[in-house]
This record gives C-alpha cells, structure tokens and sequence, in this order.
C-alpha cells in the first residue's frame, strides 16, 4: 500500500516536504496558493496509471411522477469532460440538477439515467469504479461519539486490505491528518469538532484507501469563509497529486470560485458552460453577454441561469456551449480534442474492469469484528441507549412490582397478576421497538454513505447491529425480569423462572426485529406513528380485553400471527401451567373463584401445556421479522438508487 500522499514519480507535483508544510489550520490558504504547480499543459500531457478522465455523453435522467402522472425528465442529454489532476465545480441554481449529475457520475444513482459514461475512454463497469472512487455527502455523517483517530482507524481497518501492518495503517492515518490540520484533534470526539475540521474529517476517512475519483457535494456549505477557503485549498491539492476532483457548490464567492480549474455550469438540467474559470469571462463576451465590471461572475452567470435576464439568454447559453460539449473554452482545448477522452486504460490496482471480486477490501468476517467493536465503544459511550435504557427497566421492574406487590400466589388476585402479565408484555414490546424505530433511522444515513465507499457490506454491517445489541438486551430484560419476578411474588421455581425470562427475551428481540423493519423503509416522524398503530391490533389478538374464544371468526387468523399471544401464552404457561397446585387466598372471602389455576386457564381460554409450541412459534417470528428488516433494509437502499 504506497502512503497516501505519496508524491508522483513525472516530477509535476509539489515536493512531499514542501506538502507536509501545509498544514489547513495555519495559514494554509497562502502556502497553498503559493505551492509551485507546473502548468495546465503539462498536467494534460501526462500519461500517469493513476489518473483517471470521466466522459459523459447525452447523459438523461428521469424520474416517475407517481401513479399515473407520468415522467419527469431533469437532465437533457448533458455532455462533459472531466480531466483528471483538477478541481472541478458543478454550478447551478437550486433545481438545476447538479447534484443529480453528481449522483449519477459517481454510480449512487443508476435508475431512470441513460447515456454513456466513460473512464479512460472505456464503459464504465460501475463496480470497478466504486473501487476507485470515493463520494463524500453534503452532510457530515459521522460517528460523534468516537474520537478522530478512533474513526480513522475505522475507516482504516475496513478499507485496507488485512494484510496491511498496523504501523502502517497508523503512518497512513498520521500523514493525512497532519496534512488535512487535525492531527491536534486526534484524541477529541468528533461531535465536538467545528463545521470545518468535520468537513475536513469527512475527507480523510475517504482518503485512507488513495482514492482516484472524488465527488463531494456542496462541501462548503455551513461553513465560514475562512472554512470554506480552507476546505477548496485543500481540494485543489489533492487534485495536483493526480486525482479527479468534483464538487456541486451553489454560488461561491469571487475567492472560492477562482480555485477551482474548470466549472460546469447547470440550468434546467441543460449546460450553459463547460470550461475553465479563467474563461468564463471571455465566453460571455464572446456571447455578447459581458459581465459588469467588478461583478462576480460566479454570481452573474447564476443570475442568467436563473432566468433573470430572460428566458431567452439560458437557451443563447445553451447553444453556444453546445450541452456540454464544446470544449474550447479549456485550457489546452487542443490536447483535449485531440485525445477525445479515448485515453489507454492501463492496469491499475484500484481500477480493473475484469475484476469480479468484492467490493470491500476485507473479508465479511473481519469487517463485523470492527463493526462490533466500533458498536460496543459507542454503547459504553452512549447515556441515552445505554445508562438510561438500564435505568428505565429498573425503574418500570420497581413500579410494576410494587403495584403488584406480592400478586403471584395470591388466588384472589389471579386477574390483576394477568394484567401485571399483560404490562410487562407491553413494556418490552414497546420500550423496545420504539426505541429502534427512532435510532435505526438516523444509523441509515451513516449505513449509506459508508456501504455506498465499500466500507463493510450491508450482511456485514446488519449481523453486526443485530450483535452488538445482544448483551444489551439480555441484561436489561434479565434484571427487570429479576426484580418483577420476586417482588410480585411468581413462584420460585428455577424452571418457572426461566421460562419466563426466555419468553420475555423473545419478545425484547422481536420487538427489536419490528422495530428495525419499521425503521428501515420509515423515517422517525412516521415511524412513531406505525409502531404503536401496529401494536393495537397485536395486542387485541393476543386476548387483551377480550377472550379468545370471542374473537370472531373472520378475525381468527389473527391471533396465529401476533407473537404477543404466543408470548402471553407463555407466560401464563410458566405461572399457572406445569399442574400448579392450588393457590391460598390471602383476602377473606366466601368463595375464591380462580385458587384453582385450571379454572383460570379455562375461562381465559388458554392451556398450561404449550410453553414449548409457544417458544417454537416465536422462534420462527424472530427469524421472519430479522430476515424481513434486512430485506427492508436492502431494498431502501436500492430504491434510493
């Protein structure tokens, strides 16, 4: 594995001495500026394995309206150049489709897009492209509870191969954040971390693995102008170290725009420029559309774009660039035009188009091991699912039990012990899946972003979540089992009791499956929504308020699908099954009706014989629920592509 700021062997690029000096914290946007970059000229000419062109041609895309409104087409048959060693910008107005192209050249987004798109003048293979490239959202999604360097070793750990030594991962992951000013911050959690230094984060964990191609999008926005200098800097020199660089902005100021070596101008999903920034100036004079003196052009070439010179001039600026393809507006346009984007493509060791192996650098095995130790830092790390989901089942096991106080062998009070029964069926089920339904969907856009860069795969990623949780939940359902068990008095027998705990993990880890299925197509706002709508008629089915035996029978079907009467049915099973002798009634009364535990399994409707085809069936419902939500899973992020 070469390191990652290795300096190219043609001599074109700035010394790697004189790079490490760059440091983005301090005065970095003069050093930069003043780092000796040869000409663009040179930089065209060269003939490196590690570099990579995009082409595009009469790129489409279109999008369905819904059911019977049709299609939308956003992008019309756009054409591009992309050259390897720049920093490249896609502009346009909100709605122009920059980041749709975006999407759509680094492969996150393959439905309803037709045209061509080649790399090094061959058909992109869009999985031997993912292995070289590298997408960083607009979003920081990043892990807040872990340290700098505790995400980069990740990151590392994940996208290097298991061969690579561990001195080198750290010399690897050393180099980058000393270049990229966070080296200081390596022992500070990430959440802690301003707009800036987590943008600059966001960066370095892609550049663990050398990537050739990087699309960012909108990588400056939320931050201050010094952040946003800073950032673009940084940019620009990784694309003098041989890499293709591309970034959506939407209205940079006259500084930011003059980094950037070529811009792609987007309105309508049509391209009104596509050339170098130093030109842009001398195209719309040449279009008789000058731009005023000491006026931004970046601002006034969105002015246009947005129509506010009239319709008329975004289809003069269409023409003239021809939809993208018109090239004479680079530098070098010469040397362009005569390679026409049909360069060789050579053997290179991220790139290699009859390349059939995994995406992932590491096995599925090593990458749940580092999914799982990523997973049990962040628990021990996190108050709210872990230090107050503990407290919450101590506190609910206290209260339950001193309502109940004592009504596990008291005949006379058989029914409030059925509803205590009933309680704790809810509060497993509900606690449970509802605290899934509101965490797994925040875990999605961190899921998308890291599966999407070949961090780990989804199996990986999903026996990994299931995993992690485990300890969790059996300790939390065991010490609230514990403490309502013995306070409300169930009999103390070992067998009962741990019928009783098996019942109630089962139900802790279905609910966790629901949960997870919710979670996976939903997002927070309607998944609380369909959790506890989905619950009613569950509860219903189990024999909540109503017995069994009349539930109608059209309606029957439905208690052979709730797991909360299986559930139910255990529990009673473990109480009052198992021919349990009669019971005493502490209170005075004439006749106490359900001392018998039989007479109480008769008029509920259940028997005390079907722990075991109870725990069969729930068995089969965690499987169902835990396949299903990887299902879920799997077609939310497809769809999203």
């Amino acid at each position: 594995m070469e390191i990652l700021m290795h300096e190219m062997s043609n001599g074109q690029e700035t010394s790697t001495v004189d790079t490490k000096i760059y440091t983005i914290n301090k005065q970095s946007t003069k050093k930069i500026e003043n780092a000796q970059i040869k000409d663009e000229e040179q930089l065209m000419k060269t003939n490196s394995t590690d570099t990579i062109d995009i082409v595009f041609e009469n790129i489409t895309y279109t999008v369905s309206l819904g059911c019977r409104k049709g299609q939308k087409e956003i992008l019309h048959g756009i054409n591009g150049r992309l050259p390897a060693k720049h920093l490249i910008a896609l502009m346009g107005p909100s709605g122009a489709g920059k980041s749709t192209l975006l999407n759509i050249l680094s492969g996150f987004r393959t439905t309803g897009v037709d045209g061509n798109i080649n790399i090094n003048g061959h058909a992109r293979e869009i999985n031997s492209f993912r292995k070289c490239s590298a997408y960083i959202t607009q979003d920081d999604r990043l892990e807040a509870l872990l340290t700098v360097n505790e995400n980069m070793t990740v990151a590392a750990d994940l996208k290097l191969p298991t061969s690579t030594p561990r001195y080198e991962k750290e010399a690897i992951i050393e180099e980058i954040l000393t270049i990229l000013g966070l080296r200081e911050h390596m022992n500070t959690q990430t959440g802690r971390l301003s707009g800036g230094q987590k943008k600059r984060l966001s960066i370095a964990l892609e550049l663990v693995n050398n990537p050739t191609v990087m699309f960012l999008d909108e990588p400056t926005t939320g931050l201050d102008s010094l952040s946003c200098t800073q950032v673009i800097n940084l940019l620009k020199l990784l694309a003098r170290q041989g890499r293709t660089i591309i970034c959506t902005i939407h209205q940079p100021s006259a500084t930011i725009f003059q980094l950037f070596d070529l811009v792609y101008i987007l309105s309508k999903g049509e391209c009104l420029f596509h050339g170098s920034t130093d030109y842009l100036v001398s195209y719309l004079e040449n279009i008789k559309l000058p731009c005023p003196v000491y006026y931004n052009p970046a601002d006034y070439v969105i002015e246009l774009a947005c129509g506010e010179y009239g319709e008329d001039k975004i289809s003069l600026l269409v023409s003239a660039a021809e939809n993208g393809k018109n090239l004479q507006w680079f530098k070098n346009s010469n040397i362009l035009l005569e390679s026409n984007g049909l360069k060789t493509l050579h053997s290179h060791k991220n790139l290699n188009i009859n390349n059939k192996n995994s995406l992932q650098a590491t096995p599925v095995i090593h990458q749940i091991k580092i999914l799982m130790k990523r997973g049990f830092l962040m628990c021990k790390r996190d108050t709210t699912l872990t230090h107050l989901r503990i407290l919450a089942n101590i506190a609910v096991g206290l209260m339950l039990g001193l309502v109940f106080l004592e009504s596990g062998t008291d005949g006379a009070r058989v029914l409030s012990n059925y509803n205590l029964l009933f309680s704790i069926l809810i509060h497993h089920m509900m606690t449970t899946m509802m605290l899934t339904v509101v965490t797994f969907p925040m875990q999605m856009s961190i899921l998308l972003k890291e599966h999407f860069n070949r961090w780990y795969s989804l199996k990986a990623f999903y026996t990994a979540l299931s995993l992690v949780d485990l300890p969790l939940s059996i300790f939390c359902c065991l010490i609230f089992t514990i403490i309502v068990y013995f306070i409300t008095s169930q009999p103390l027998e070992m067998s009962r009791f741990l019928m009783f705990f098996s019942i109630s993990l089962l139900v802790v880890l279905i609910s966790q499956g629901f949960g997870l299925m919710i979670g996976a197509i939903c997002n927070v706002i309607n998944g609380t929504f369909i959790g506890p709508t989905l619950s009613v008629p569950m509860m219903m089915f189990a024999g909540f308020g109503v017995s069994l035996r009349d539930i109608p029978i059209y309606l029957k079907w439905g208690t052979y699908i709730s797991f909360l009467r299986y559930s139910l049915e255990g529990y009673i099973g473990a109480i009052y099954g198992l021919d349990r002798p009669v019971l005493s009634c502490k209170e005075k009364v004439i006749y106490c009706h359900y001392k018998y535990p039989t007479k109480f399994l008769s008029d509920i409707a259940m028997e005390g014989d079907q722990f075991w085809n109870d725990i069969v069936a729930l068995f089969i419902i965690l499987i169902i629920t835990r396949c299903t939500a990887y299902l879920f899973l799997k077609w939310k992020i497809i769809s999203i592509r």
